[in-house]
């Protein structure tokens, strides 16, 4: 039997043995992934360098390629957080200061297009947040079984959805006055152009005249517009709200309000998959008045097909348009007493609603359908280019 002398070891030996182990291959420490829930943690004192790298000094272009409505769900993301540790201070600071702060940038981007559907975008996309997450079974029936997880735990913001539910209001209806403000000097020689204005239906009334070209194609002509220059004035709108991730819903009303004062093609509004949004029915009486423009003026014949052809026009607004009519040419005669008279005659058992002209200031209401999002708020992805490095993922 061994003495126990012999079984131990020198100190040395083992320092040694500690300090040089013997491995068969390299082995490297890994840090064990954290599962993140959708939140993110700021000092306070930060909330105003987040608020300008998200809103003052923000271009639409800086998160093109990015999820759309970046800005909305990382502020979201923060309120979800300031709920979390159950700190009311810090919630109403950052939602009252979002909401100033997006009105003072929209005050200073009065006459931007790209800037106020940036904005629109970005303040319904909240507002749905807000909803989405707000722990209300009735906007709870489109989420995952994570998205519910997330949903906030301390604070009611019903309240705050109401203001960002104006401001959306507010936002809709800036946008829709300054495309107004780009496109209502197109209107007018778009509808004179050069080629005839085919009726929607696609089928081109009887009588129509050739007109010679009138109207400038170049934008710098004298202030002169085709109309087709108008017609992708209105595919630009489309396409630039389509890139902010504004609701198709959305989408879709502002369209039907700008066909309130153009005029479109059926072609174009089917290949945009908007035929359905009643702006075919917006546009019925402007492209009628133009067609009245077109076609001949002379015989009674004339003038049945007149009283055929304009059925979204009053009897007033007929006549007031061919007393208005100018020739294109000294070949040409203005539209003669007599035959505005056989048109009267034609057109007195009319039950017509009193009205000259098309009411250009009128706004059809707008609503905000609530628009879930399938985004997982865990796996968003936030750019370096942003500057927020000081935000903590939690």
């Amino acid at each position: 039997m061994k003495k126990i002398q012999e079984l131990e070891v020198a100190p040395k030996a083992v320092e040694s043995a500690r300090s040089r182990p013997e491995l068969s291959r390299q082995v490297t420490v890994q840090r064990k992934e954290k599962d993140f829930e959708g939140m993110l943690e700021y000092c306070k004192e930060d909330e105003a360098l987040l608020l300008k790298s998200l809103i003052t000094d923000i271009r639409p272009s800086a998160v093109s390629a990015t999820v759309p409505c970046l800005p909305a769900y990382i502020l979201f993301m923060c309120v979800r957080h300031a709920d979390y540790v159950n700190d009311d201070e810090k919630v109403e600071s950052l939602l009252t200061s979002t909401i100033n702060t997006i009105k003072k940038v929209l005050k200073k981007n009065v006459n931007d297009f790209e800037m106020v559907s940036f904005w629109l975008a970005n303040t319904s996309r909240l507002l749905h947040c807000l909803k989405q997450y707000s722990g209300d079974e009735a906007f709870m029936t489109q989420n995952s079984s994570k998205q519910n997880e997330h949903c906030l735990k301390n604070f009611d913001l019903a309240e705050y959805r109401q203001v960002l539910s104006d401001l959306s209001i507010q936002i809709y209806q800036q946008l829709i006055k300054v495309a107004e403000g780009i496109m209502q000097p197109m209107i007018v020689s778009a509808m004179l152009e050069s080629e005839s204005i085919p009726s929607l239906s696609g089928v081109k009334p009887m009588g129509y005249r050739n007109r010679s070209s009138s109207v400038n194609t170049d934008a710098d002509g004298g202030g002169s517009y085709t109309l087709g220059a108008l017609i992708r004035q209105l595919g630009q709108f489309h396409d630039v709200m389509g890139e902010h991730g504004l609701d198709p819903e959305i989408v879709s009303q502002v369209v039907r309000q700008l066909c309130h004062f153009i005029n479109a093609m059926e072609e174009w509004l089917r290949g945009n998959n908007l035929q359905q949004s009643k702006s075919a029915a917006t546009l019925e009486p402007i492209i009628q008045a133009a067609q009245l423009l077109q076609v001949k003026k002379k015989t009674s014949q004339d003038a049945e097909a007149i009283c055929s052809l304009c059925t979204e026009l009053t009897m007033q607004q007929i006549v007031k348009i061919l007393n208005l009519y100018t020739p294109l040419n000294e070949f040409e005669e203005r539209v003669t007493v007599s035959f505005i008279r056989n048109i009267q005659n034609h057109l007195q058992e009319r039950n017509d609603v009193p009205q000259l002209l098309m009411d250009t200031k009128h706004t059809f209401p707008v609503l905000f359908p609530y628009t879930p999002s399938a985004l997982s708020l865990e796996n968003l992805h936030i750019p370096a280019s942003l500057g927020l490095d000081f935000l903590v993922r939690v």
